[in-house]
């Protein structure tokens, strides 16, 4: 019977992080097949920068056949197919029932979510019939259901997430020492995580919230990073304006000021 390895997550974007894990588990793990499972919405997790599931699937495709073994590391669309939100109960229920008698399946789940298991539907249900791998989180250890889980302690640790990831694109840093160079091409060409469609939406919600200091610090520092020094300058100085105890906008106002004292020093740039 083929045993394939549930890697049930979001995978916004997928990065290098999931595909090293990934291939960990397909070569030190006795399993046939290690399967990215790509979830539409968690029900856990209130994401506003989720790309489009048909985007984050197809990111995962260009991903799994970049990896170490191909034609074992697969993604999976078949979240979508089920009933909205999804439910990992509710999905290891229709492979158990239309592909039990050819395949056994595990779940592979990191240790941030050992706590959070008991908010899961039917929790119970995936402990008693279903084995859970659980690699290491950095910050994170296992100490519950030890009689249930099998620790991978020696996966491979990833210091970045997707989280990071997004930050990076959407603020125009270089991402591509977490995601492979196809990924990365490809967010490029949907324009995901657009730095100026970030700006946009900063601009829009500064719009909404004009006293949202930290929304101010936020579109100064992506105008800091593209050298717009009057703009971060105003924003970082509107943000004090609302918090005076804002640290971070004041560092970055008075460096801009150094900045602009030494480069522009003559009678015409007071």
């Amino acid at each position: 019977m083929k045993h394939v390895v549930l890697y049930f997550g979001s995978f916004n974007p997928v990065h290098r992080g999931h595909i090293a894990l990934a291939e960990w588990v397909a070569e030190h793990v006795g399993c046939d097949e290690v399967v990215l499972v790509v979830s539409p919405k968690n029900p856990l997790k209130a994401d506003d920068s989720l790309a489009p599931e048909l985007n984050r699937f197809e990111m995962a495709e260009l991903a799994c056949a970049r990896s170490r073994f191909p034609e074992r590391i697969k993604p999976s669309v078949i979240e979508f197919l089920l009933e909205k939100p999804s439910y990992t109960i509710d999905t290891l229920r229709y492979l158990s029932r239309n592909y039990g008698g050819q395949m056994r399946f595990s779940v592979l789940l990191g240790a941030d979510l050992v706590p959070q298991l008991e908010r899961w539907r039917d929790y119970r249900e995936i402990l008693d019939g279903y084995p859970l791998l659980v690699y290491p989180r950095r910050g994170f250890e296992t100490t519950q259901y030890l009689d249930r889980i099998t620790l991978l302690n020696e996966a491979p640790l990833c210091d970045f997430s997707s989280t990071e990831v997004r930050r990076a694109l959407e603020q125009g840093d270089d991402a591509s020492a977490m995601l492979t160079p196809e990924v990365l091409a490809y967010i490029r060409e949907k324009r995901l995580w657009d730095p100026v469609r970030y700006a946009e939406r900063l601009t829009e919600r500064i719009g909404e919230e004009p006293c949202n200091a930290a929304l101010l610090v936020e579109r100064g520092r992506w105008y800091y990073r593209r050298q717009e020094w009057g703009k971060a300058l105003n924003d970082f100085n509107r943000a004090l304006g609302i918090d005076p105890a804002r640290d971070e906008a004041r560092q970055y106002a008075e460096q801009i000021e150094e900045i602009l004292a030494f480069r522009y020093k003559d009678i015409y740039n007071p």
